[in-house]
């Protein structure tokens, strides 16, 4: 039995920077400054990461402020939804993504997988995020999101305890898959022995996903059976 974790920025969904917008608000009205957000990478990190590094790089003095943090990640929540109504060009699940989850169907039910998330979300963003293309959060059996930790590399633990206790039996080393498109995903796995399959849909081309170490690499999800292959294999 395999436990398939995806990512879902770029992996599973594109929002037309509504998540960013939605931090940028966040950010001005819980602190007073977004800092040089418009230069700043979001992809592969936690939501608790980014609020803390751009605050950090603003030079605020609650950069470091658990309580700052999680109050502007609760007001990124309340913004997020009226930024993913007003995306300019909506959002959608990436291509191949719709396939790939029902063809994951019959190997759930047959017992060989678990599908979950893995993903830098806090969980209420990521429920919003996959509501608004189309996807009932409850389609993934578990998650471990960055309300669980701003530290993405510790996030494939704590998912890998929650299909277990599941499952009913462990996951550990390569029973362990993370689907992801950044060298982040490739990288986070890597101390508890999972595999990664990564996915050139979000800003990091094949040559740098596969740089960064993943067992498979594909420029987009829509060829299902071989990427069914590299996840169950």
């Amino acid at each position: 039995m395999r436990l398939i974790l995806f990512d879902i920025d770029g992996t599973l969904l594109w929002t037309d920077g509504a998540g960013r917008r939605a931090i940028q608000r966040a950010l001005v009205a819980e602190a007073g400054t977004a800092g040089p957000i418009d230069d700043y990478r979001f992809d592969g990190k936690t939501d608790p990461q980014i609020v803390r590094e751009l605050l950090t790089l603003a030079g605020h003095p609650d950069a470091d402020a658990d309580d700052r943090i999680a109050a502007v990640c609760r007001r990124y929540v309340e913004t997020l939804q009226v930024e993913l109504d007003g995306a300019p060009d909506g959002t959608h699940l990436l291509p191949g993504v719709a396939a790939l989850l029902t063809a994951l169907e019959s190997h759930e039910s047959a017992g060989r997988a678990v599908v979950g998330l893995l993903t830098g979300n806090v969980k209420a963003g990521a429920d919003l995020k996959l509501r608004a293309a189309g996807v009932e959060p409850g389609r993934f059996a578990v998650g471990a999101y960055g309300s669980d930790s701003g530290r993405r590399a510790e996030l494939p633990v704590i998912a890998a305890e929650r299909a277990a206790q599941l499952a009913r039996r462990p996951f550990v080393g390569a029973d362990v898959v993370i689907v992801g498109d950044t060298p982040e995903d490739v990288a986070c796995g890597r101390p508890i022995g999972a595999r990664s399959v990564a996915v050139a849909t979000g800003y990091y081309d094949t040559a740098a996903l596969q740089a960064a170490g993943a067992a498979h690499v594909f420029a987009t999800l829509t060829d299902t059976a071989a990427v069914l292959g590299a996840l169950l294999s």
